[in-house]
């Protein structure tokens, strides 16, 4: 059992990295076009460009994070899950807030999958080690 929910965290944190890269490369893209057929002024689309592009960033950092952790895990070593389950609750509390928040646009459920996976993966005994 030990193995499959190592598994499910390496699966949760390549969630993680590929949403990554897809929220700043294609997902900057559309917001980008959209912002220009609003004709937002160039400071403000810059500073949401920033934004975007760190939560870009943090998402590939915490997949990273996790990928290590659980291949660490599955080496044999005993490192703690909960950096893990941190980044769940955090996937799921943000998730769970947009779905609510956008009157249920499945899109939202991008962060609580893999937030589930990582909660699956990270809920043990040796959690709190």
């Amino acid at each position: 059992m030990e193995k499959v929910r190592n598994i499910l965290g390496l699966i949760g944190g390549l969630l993680l990295i590929l949403s990554g890269f897809a929220h700043s490369l294609a997902g900057w893209q559309q917001l980008k076009a959209d912002l220009a057929k609003a004709q937002i002024p160039p400071d403000l689309t810059f500073g949401l460009k920033a934004g975007w592009h760190f939560g870009g960033v943090s998402m590939l950092v915490l997949g990273i994070i996790t990928v290590g952790l659980f291949l660490k895990r599955l080496r044999g070593t005993d490192a703690s899950t909960f950096p893990a389950i941190v980044i769940a609750v955090a996937y799921l509390c943000f998730g769970a807030w947009a779905l609510l928040s956008s009157s249920f646009n499945p899109f939202y459920l991008a962060f609580i999958v893999p937030g589930i996976l990582l909660v699956m993966a990270g809920w043990t005994r040796s959690s709190s080690s």
